[in-house]
């Protein structure tokens, strides 16, 4: 019989999970090897801060209300006293893909990208390590 995970948990494991699925397409999609839309793979990184924001909060007890905006997340995390040292401009700009990057042509950046993964790795490493305290 499989292991209970807590909300929290079941949270950062599926925020991982995007985080890793955007760097395997951005990898591929280096390589030449798959010709896919990069709002893809924004798409899947906003989707990660989306979930590591929520197992922070899920984590300290706080409820959250069910939304997809990484400001708003950020904010109320923000409010409880934790501090992530993240730029918050860039959690923004991937607000855009959260919604509008499936349905619509959106001019990306691609100079951009790795500001992104490196604002969602820290985000990342934070949680982890909030777990472990």
């Amino acid at each position: 019989m499989g292991e209970f995970l807590e909300q929290h948990q079941v949270l950062y494991k599926k925020g991982v999970a995007d985080f890793n699925a955007a760097k395997i397409l951005f990898d591929q999609f280096n390589q030449g090897e798959l010709a896919l839309d990069i709002d893809i793979i924004l798409f899947h990184l906003q989707q990660s801060a989306d979930k590591l924001i929520k197992a922070i909060l899920s984590k300290q007890k706080v409820n959250f209300p069910k939304i997809h905006d990484l400001e708003q997340l950020y904010n109320l995390l923000h409010s409880t006293g934790i501090e992530v040292s993240v730029d918050i401009e860039w959690l923004i700009q991937l607000n855009d893909f959260a919604v509008e990057g499936r349905y619509a042509i959106i001019h990306d950046d691609i100079l951009k990208m790795e500001e992104y993964f490196n604002t969602i790795s820290i985000l990342k490493e934070f949680t982890k390590k909030h777990f472990n305290e």
